[in-house]
């Protein structure tokens, strides 16, 4: 199956060249509200699903022993861009287990925020693994680890406890069995297992509703979406998509970015759960996807409005003249 033409990149009064993909918007219950391409294919959702993974980590009864707030719960879902908050959180997550950074296995790369990058290179130190992305995930791993009384060292192996649990935790959310020939091996080295976009959309679903799920995961559900609405900077950083649509509304929305143009979302208050992927893995185009898609599901009229930057970026040269945007194509509704 050929996925549909979903956004489109304009140069003036031209377009320039398209993005496709598939979109599935369903609730907890798996009933499909909206459905644009091949929904059915396996892809890897990669740091889409760190909200999902983060489960364990107050399930197992790490974060109360460990005294996580806001704060670290919502680095534990992050995608964080390196900034000196962000590594002070990580740090501050590894101290209370007793651990230091040399317990992550994430790697290195310097952050994406380019002013901290900059900063740090000004300062003669180098990039570490508290300035990864996945920082905040992996030092939640770790704390798993050690609330389960599991190895620490090998907490990013698939046979590990910690892993078995979030793909138990996966496949409960997702209604589904996840095989072990669709599991590889993400950038920061931890599992990532392949899963069909109306099943996440429908993990999403029920992540932000509480539906389908056991009295305690609907709870921990509940502290981690509360955790990132509260500290959206947390989830990614200054300027980022991620952090900037959770400010503008709050608990009412949950999105997270994965690599490869995959993006993933909720909206409580409906019971729906977005599930988008971009063929061509442009994480421009993955956000101009789930911000049409969520404009088109809320109503308001001042929701669309403060949707519509997102839906329709401005695309600027390095002079800051706008020689463009991106848009939806028709799906979207009117232009």
């Amino acid at each position: 199956m050929s996925n549909p033409a979903l956004v489109e990149v304009m140069r003036g009064a031209l377009v320039e060249s398209r993005h496709c993909g598939a979109i599935a918007v369903v609730d907890a219950g798996g009933a499909r509200v909206l459905t644009l391409g091949d929904v059915e294919k396996p892809v890897y959702p990669r740091s889409a699903i760190k909200a999902l993974q983060a489960l364990p980590l107050i399930e197992s009864g790490a974060a109360d022993r460990f005294g996580f707030g806001a704060e670290e719960l919502a680095l534990a879902c992050a995608s964080h861009s390196g900034e000196p908050g962000h590594v002070a959180t990580a740090t501050r997550m590894l101290e209370r287990a007793g651990l230091d950074p040399s317990a992550l296995k994430c790697g290195a790369h310097w952050p994406i925020h380019q002013p901290s990058a900059q900063a740090l290179a000004r300062s003669g130190a180098l990039a570490s693994a508290l300035h990864n992305n996945c920082s905040g995930k992996h030092a939640g791993f770790l704390c798993t680890a050690c609330a389960l009384e599991a190895d620490r060292a090998s907490y990013f192996d698939p046979a590990h406890p910690v892993q078995r649990d979030v793909k138990a935790t996966l496949e409960s959310l997702a209604g589904t069995a996840i095989s072990q020939d669709v599991c590889a091996t993400d950038g920061c080295s931890v599992p990532t297992w392949a899963l069909p976009l109306v099943s996440l959309a429908q993990a999403f679903a029920r992540f932000g509703s509480g539906q389908g799920m056991s009295p305690v995961r609907a709870k921990a559900a509940v502290r981690l979406r509360a955790a990132c609405a509260e500290k959206p900077w947390h989830v990614a950083g200054t300027g980022r998509f991620c952090t900037e649509i959770m400010q503008a509304f709050g608990a009412r929305v949950f999105v997270k970015t994965g690599a490869e143009g995959v993006f993933c979302g909720a909206l409580p208050e409906q019971g729906f759960g977005i599930a988008v992927k971009c063929d061509d893995g442009a994480g421009r185009a993955a956000e101009v996807m789930i911000a049409a898609t969520m404009a088109r599901l809320l109503k308001s009229d001042a929701d669309r409005t403060a949707l519509e930057r997102f839906v329709r970026p401005a695309l600027r040269n390095w002079n800051g003249i706008a020689v463009g945007a991106l848009r939806p194509t028709d799906w979207a509704g009117a232009r």
